[in-house]
Order: C-alpha cells, then sequence, then structure tokens
C-alpha cells in the first residue's frame, strides 16, 4: 500500500516538473515561434485527436491556415515538429486552425440595452472606453497597492487605445454605445500596459459611484487565482452578458495586430472554450464588446465564485469553425498595475479619548485642552446617513476626526485640534486623493473640479494640522488632502472683498485671545440644505459653519460663524459676495442636525448678544477680523 501511494506521489511530481519545463520552454521559445505568420498562438493543452480531447498533454500551436507540406512554403511557413524533447521526455505538439481578434470591433444595434448606458452607480460588466476608442466592458473594481484608491480595471485596447495616453478622459457607457462623451465622463486613465504580462489597463472613478458586484453574477472579486487546465469559469460582457467556459490551453502566447502605430504584439495568457453543459444561445462565449470582462472560477456547486481567473481580451475571428477566448493572466495584470482586490487601510483606533481612554495619537483628542471637549452628538436621521467603519461613524486621522454623509458624500463635520506652540511648515503635497478607509462610493472626486471655478476647499486647513514631531505634520499635511477634508467653495471664497475673514478666523483668535497653552479645537464643515444647488450630479453646500473652542484663564469659551457662499454663478461670471456671520452655537447646531456637548454651548457668551439682535437677514456681516467678539 505504501509503495503505491509513493509511486502516485512520484508521478504527480514529475507532472508537477513537467509543467514547470513546459511554461519555461514556451516563454523561451514562444516569441521566436510568433514571428511565423503563419502561427496565431502556442501554449500548453491537451492533444486532440478526430476534433476531440485526449488526455495527454501537448505544445499546441494555433495557425491562421493547415495546409499540406508541399504547399507551406508559398505560405511563407515553415512545419511545425511533430515532438519537443523537455527534459528528456518527448512532448508532442498539436496543430490546430484557429486565429485571435480584438474584442471592440462591434456592429450597429437598435438599441441599447442596460449594460450599454450610463448608470450610476456603476458596476463591472457594462460597457465603458477611452473616449477615442468604441466600447468595452469595466472587468471589476480594483485599488491601488499603496493608498488604496479605487479604479475600474479592464483592457489597454479599451481605456487606452492606439491613440490614446494617460490622462485621457474614460467615459461610460462607451463612445459606441452614446456619443455623448462630455457628459458621460467617468474619470481618467491612471495607468496601463500591453506586452507579455497583458493587455490592461486601470482609470480613475471620479465622476460616479461604484458597486462592486459583477451585474448578473453578483460577486465581486476578492481574491486572484491562476487556471488549470480543465477549469471552469465564468464571465460577464458587455455585449454577450453571463458566458460559461472551460481552460483550455495555458502559458499562451498569442499574436495580436492592434493597429496603428502599435501593430502586432505578443500578449501572455490563457485559452477559454465553451463549457458544452452551458453552451451560449448564439454559440458564441465572447463577442466585440467583451474585452476587458473578468473570468471568475465557478464553484462546486457551479456557480461564480470571488475568485479572479483572468482578464478577457480576445476571441475567435467570425467564421472561425470553433469558438475560444484568450484571457491574461490575473497576477500578471495586478503585477504590472500595482493594484490589490482589497484597499489598504490604516486600523481604526477607538474613539480619541472616549470613555476617559488613553488618547491613540490619531484624530480629534477630545481632552487636548484642559476642559474636555466631546464630539458633536448627531441625531438620530444623521447617524443613520453617516457612513460606519469598523461599527463607529467616527473615521480619523492625524490630528484630526470626521464623520462622513453616505448621501451627500461629504463630511458631516470635521473635528481637529491645533497646538499653536508646535505648528511646522511642511510641504505641501497638493495631491488630493480619496480617503482609503472610506468606500469610494460615498465620496466626491476630482471630476467635480475640473473646467469651472470650483476649488477643492479644505474644511480643517492644512496650516492647523501640521504641528507635533516632524513625522506627525507630515502625514496631517497629506492627510488633509484627502476628499473627504475637502468641500467645494468658489474660488474667491477666501480672497473675497471681505479680506478673507473666513480663511483667517484660527489665527485671528490667537492674536486677539490669550488662549491658555495656545491650544485650541475646532469644529467645521458644511450645512445640506435640501434646495442646494446640482452641479454634475451633485449637491453643492452653500454654506459653511465653523466653531472654535479655546480655554481663555482657566474658562471654556466657544465661537461660532456661518458663511453663506452664492452658488448662482458656477458657469457666469457675475458672482455674489461672500459672507460671514458671527452666530449661536445654537444656530449651527439646527441648521446640522446635531447638538455640541453642554459645557461647549454654556462657553458660548455671544449668544447672549444674539438674543438681543435681529432675525439672521437683519443681522451685520463681519467686515473685518476685528469685529468678531471673542
Amino acid at each position: 500500500m505504501a509503495s503505491k501511494k509513493k509511486s502516485a506521489k512520484t508521478k504527480a511530481k514529475q507532472a508537477a516538473d513537467l509543467m514547470e519545463q513546459l511554461k519555461q520552454f514556451v516563454r523561451a521559445r514562444g516569441e521566436d515561434f510568433l514571428k511565423d505568420k503563419n502561427i496565431s498562438s502556442v501554449g500548453i493543452g491537451y492533444k486532440e485527436k478526430d476534433g476531440k480531447k485526449t488526455k495527454e498533454i501537448s505544445i499546441q500551436f494555433t495557425v491562421e491556415k493547415k495546409a499540406s507540406t508541399d504547399v507551406l512554403e508559398s505560405l511563407e511557413t515553415e512545419e511545425i515538429p511533430k515532438s519537443f524533447n523537455i527534459g528528456g521526455v518527448e512532448v508532442p505538439t498539436d496543430v490546430i486552425q484557429r486565429s485571435f481578434q480584438l474584442g471592440f470591433k462591434l456592429v450597429a444595434e437598435a438599441e441599447a440595452p442596460p449594460r450599454k448606458t450610463r448608470i450610476d452607480p456603476i458596476k463591472p460588466g457594462v460597457s465603458v472606453a477611452n473616449k477615442k476608442v468604441s466600447a468595452g466592458t469595466i472587468g471589476c473594481i480594483v485599488y491601488d497597492k499603496t493608498d488604496g484608491t479605487p479604479y475600474v480595471l479592464s483592457n489597454w485596447h479599451v481605456l487606452n487605445g492606439p491613440n490614446g495616453q494617460i490622462g485621457d478622459d474614460i467615459v461610460q457607457p462607451g463612445p459606441h454605445d452614446d456619443n455623448r462623451t462630455a457628459q458621460n465622463r467617468l474619470g481618467k486613465l491612471i495607468r496601463s500596459h500591453l506586452g507579455a504580462a497583458g493587455d490592461c489597463a486601470i482609470a480613475s472613478i471620479e465622476d460616479r459611484r461604484f458597486q462592486p458586484e459583477i451585474l448578473d453574477l453578483a460577486v465581486k472579486v476578492e481574491a486572484i487565482g491562476e487556471p488549470e487546465l480543465g477549469d471552469k469559469v465564468i464571465k460577464s460582457g458587455r455585449t454577450t452578458a453571463v458566458t460559461h467556459g472551460i481552460v483550455s490551453r495555458i502559458h499562451t502566447m498569442t499574436r495580436i495586430d492592434y493597429g496603428g502605430s502599435v501593430g502586432e504584439q505578443t500578449i501572455g495568457g490563457f485559452e477559454i472554450e465553451v463549457d458544452p453543459a452551458n453552451p451560449p444561445a448564439n454559440g458564441e462565449v465572447s463577442m466585440g464588446g467583451d474585452s476587458g470582462s473578468v473570468w471568475m472560477f465557478k464553484t462546486n456547486q457551479g456557480k461564480a465564485g470571488k475568485v479572479m481567473a483572468g482578464l478577457h481580451f480576445a476571441g475567435e475571428g467570425v467564421g472561425n469553425p470553433h469558438e475560444h477566448a484568450i484571457a491574461c493572466y490575473a497576477k500578471s495584470v495586478f503585477d504590472k498595475l500595482q493594484i490589490s482586490v482589497k484597499a489598504v487601510a490604516a486600523p481604526q483606533p477607538p474613539p480619541a479619548g472616549g470613555g476617559g481612554a488613553p488618547f491613540s495619537g490619531l484624530g480629534y483628542n477630545p481632552n487636548f485642552l484642559t476642559t474636555k471637549v466631546d464630539f458633536p452628538k448627531l441625531s438620530t436621521a444623521k447617524l443613520s446617513d453617516a457612513v460606519k467603519v469598523n461599527n463607529s461613524e467616527l473615521i480619523h486621522h492625524m490630528h484630526f476626526s470626521l464623520t462622513q454623509s453616505k448621501s451627500r458624500r461629504f463630511a458631516i463635520y470635521v473635528a481637529w485640534n491645533i497646538d499653536g506652540g508646535r505648528l511646522k511648515r511642511v510641504r505641501r503635497s497638493n495631491r488630493f486623493v480619496i480617503d482609503p478607509l472610506i468606500p469610494a462610493q460615498f465620496q466626491v472626486g476630482d471630476s467635480l473640479y475640473s473646467n469651472n471655478r470650483l476649488d477643492r476647499g479644505h474644511i480643517a486647513r492644512r496650516a492647523d494640522l501640521t504641528w507635533g514631531t516632524d513625522a506627525e505634520a507630515r502625514k496631517a499635511s497629506d492627510e488633509s488632502f484627502f476628499f473627504t477634508n475637502i468641500t467645494p467653495q468658489m474660488d474667491n471664497f477666501n480672497q473675497s472683498g471681505l479680506g478673507g475673514i473666513w480663511g483667517k478666523i484660527e489665527e485671528a483668535v490667537f492674536e486677539e485671545v490669550d488662549v491658555d497653552n495656545l491650544k485650541v479645537s475646532v469644529f467645521g464643515g458644511p450645512i445640506f440644505r435640501n434646495d442646494d444647488r446640482v452641479f454634475r450630479g451633485v449637491k453643492i453646500p452653500r454654506e459653511f459653519y465653523k466653531v472654535l473652542a479655546y480655554v481663555e484663564n482657566g474658562k471654556l469659551e466657544a465661537r461660532a460663524f456661518l458663511l453663506t457662499q452664492s452658488l448662482e454663478a458656477l458657469e457666469v461670471l457675475d458672482l455674489n459676495q461672500f459672507r460671514v456671520f458671527q452666530v449661536a452655537l445654537s444656530e449651527v447646531e439646527s441648521r446640522c442636525g446635531f447638538k455640541f456637548p453642554a459645557n461647549l454651548k454654556a462657553g458660548d457668551t455671544f449668544a447672549e448678544r444674539i438674543e438681543r439682535m435681529a432675525e439672521s437677514a437683519e443681522r451685520p456681516a463681519l467686515e473685518s477680523l476685528a469685529d468678531i467678539k471673542w
């Protein structure tokens, strides 16, 4: 019995060793074979006999035309050897007539089905392309390996193309399905690759939200794997929707003509044939427009699994007797594009200073002043609208914390601490990025701010956060550029005729008040109104608030400010002036839907003045910093 087990183990090892040698053989010799214009691909597969697969491993060649030896010369090709000696083993060859073409050559259609129309949120399995290309498929949602920024994954020839370049606008759906490219902008081309590692590219998600589940498969990519002969796979593409396949060749090198200045390229990958148990209705496992869809491994129950096998990039040309598709290996694509199936995220600390716990070093510190100033308490409605991470609505970054609105995709509030005695000058990164701790579909990205007068306005000022050690100051500076700390503001927001009061309030408190320990805590953010103007699908807040808390002579003080900006001039030059008002904390509460801690409201001595003033319309706006009542 033991000898039989040993024999089986030895055979398995020998088979694995041979397979590895075969892979090396194809990688080393593949490019040379493909110089023969009649050879379209070379890979490893089961040898066919009389049109049926055997269990014999072979080095499999596909050719444009099969011909007898006497006409090979006229075709400018040579006879393929009957076998190759690989590590002392004679491995037979197999020659099949087959050619491949890119999946973006399209035919006219009477009407656009759901996969070919503009959708928000976007989903894998629908139409997408560079604005200079026709149409392909969003394969899946992936994330930057370094900072967790979400992207859509598809092919080079879908998102880049022979005439494209990094930074080009990407549209959903592709121009073939809807030529209103300005209206359909999704993001921009971030990275791309065309070569032995694959035909692949990624684009940013800026003008839309996203859902990672693949259309009609109801799964998202959670891992990547390497296919083996006989594996069953499934994909969801723009044109043929859901189709089923079986891996028929592996470690294949295929010559594809990309046209234009790019010409013929050799792409590594594997081959898929139709699963006879689940044949497609029209006999096609893929068609033009399916490029970029992902092939997922199927579970033992025959359903789509969560592991990605590869990225579809080509199928057989029209008129070929059999139906096959070609896909890039997932690992090669992910390595080349420096992407991951999961967003990187720093572990979330417990609420800073909450419940008497020691401060974690991240986020707003309620115990920063000599008197504790806790986080605002959200109303039930606001709490249900808040994005939760690890069951908490508090998201912590260096020296500031925030709570993000799911519906409005801006911060409900940002809370931060300023240590005036430890401020440092730190070089600006000026790199506005998606906050890696919050799903991107709950953030408004860079596309809102392009080609108009909207600025990316910090809620917590970068200069307020750059204190502490050099490393802390640099980290705070970088994290201040997360889109969760950004709101849209008109370009003269801080350069108005009011002397930039709004941007100087924090500085003014240090100049006008003998602040204990030079420490101030601040709350700020936009005020959400139902009648806020919609621009590019985003409701733009037109009011903002800021609340300063500080200790003077041992007593907690609080001052609140409200800024109203006119957004009627987003697309014209006639711009109304910004107005800054000093208000009571209770007015901020009523407008925002949350409550400040009782001790902070008790420190709002300006509230007594408000009671003696007229309503907001008659209240005087601040003309200068000297008008602030500290």
